[in-house]
């Protein structure tokens, strides 16, 4: 019969653990799916981003008495920005594993390692989801929190950048929507200070996907193509149309969309790090001032030894480096 002392095995260390649930099974969200943000880690739970005007950069950190990274002053400013701590916890009751047993080959480690992935999934779902939500927030330029009304981050009013929009006059029949797409791509690029872009990605909430779909234009335009028959019946999630991917994003949070039901989210495709993810290690002895991994996990014996508390946290800072370059979308002309 296995005991409480089964979770002094090497094998539910922080290093073993941290291991688990970054190898775990989750379901990945839309950002994730598209690989929109690149991920690395700081040895810090603090970033300093230097700001000149046009682009967002993370200073990285150097040891104490070492040579700094080189800037220009002319313009630039820095700003520090805290990485958000997420953590989770869990209780496995002793009495959740007095009954395991071996069984067959398997041995009352492995039960009892199974019994724990199955939390470590649990809290790997939930933390996916938060960085979804989060990086959506990113590209919003308004990171909120899990309840959905307190700001995390205002991008916009962080660095004091106006965000720019665009009314695609859907409401129109006389609108070319191609027209309009290649006239999204001419802001980015303005917004970027001319830096060429021949290519944009658009996430559409629900009633800008249905006004842009059923557009007299954009139908016509796909009359004789092969997609023809997916507008005239059930249409793809996304097409692209004047150098736009267009792409219906589904996901909410408490029913509330995460990008607005009437409005889209444009920005350019193939530009390095134009959106970051960082993190930081955990609060762990174990780990402090080591380079941050975007999961950790670790085990603590409750009182008495009547069970085992677990712990899973992650420490991210989602971040567009040109947020100027998101272009909002409106549907109709105003």
């Amino acid at each position: 019969m296995a005991k409480i002392e089964i979770f002094d095995d090497e094998a539910f260390s922080v290093i073993s653990l941290t291991a688990a649930i970054q190898e775990t099974e989750h379901v990945p969200g839309r950002i994730a799916e598209l690989g929109l943000f690149d991920e690395k880690g700081i040895t810090s739970t603090i970033a300093k981003i230097e700001y000149d005007g046009t682009r967002l950069m993370l200073v990285p950190a150097k040891p104490r008495g070492g040579v700094g990274t080189p800037t220009v002053l002319k313009g630039r400013r820095s700003i520090t920005v805290e990485t958000v701590h997420l953590p989770l916890t869990a209780t496995m009751m002793a009495d959740e594993i007095q009954g395991i047993r071996a069984f067959g080959s398997m041995s009352e480690l492995e039960v009892a390692q199974r019994r724990l992935n199955q939390y470590l999934t649990t809290h790997r779902q939930s933390l996916d989801l938060t960085h979804e939500w989060q990086r959506v927030g990113a590209i919003n330029g308004l990171i909120l929190d899990a309840d959905g009304t307190s700001v995390l981050e205002d991008v916009y009013d962080r660095f004091g950048i106006e965000k720019t929009k665009f009314h695609m006059q859907l409401d129109k029949a006389t609108t070319f929507a191609r027209t309009q797409s290649e006239n999204v791509l001419d802001l980015i690029s303005d917004a970027l200070n001319g830096m060429p872009v021949r290519k944009a990605r658009a996430l559409c909430g629900k009633k800008y996907w249905e006004d842009l779909i059923n557009h007299k234009s954009v139908r016509e335009t796909y009359l004789n193509t092969t997609q023809a028959a997916e507008l005239r019946g059930h249409t793809a999630d996304e097409f692209e149309l004047g150098g736009v991917i267009y792409e219906r994003y589904r996901g909410s949070l408490n029913k509330v969309p995460f990008i607005p039901d009437e409005e889209a989210r444009a920005f350019p495709v193939g530009i390095p790090d134009f959106f970051i993810t960082r993190f930081a290690p955990a609060d762990y002895m174990e780990v402090a001032n080591s380079e941050g991994v975007p999961f950790y996990s670790k085990l603590e014996t409750m009182r008495f030894n009547k069970g085992i508390e677990i712990e899973s946290q992650s420490n991210p800072l989602h971040m567009p480096t040109l947020p100027q370059g998101i272009i909002h979308l409106q549907a109709g002309s105003k």
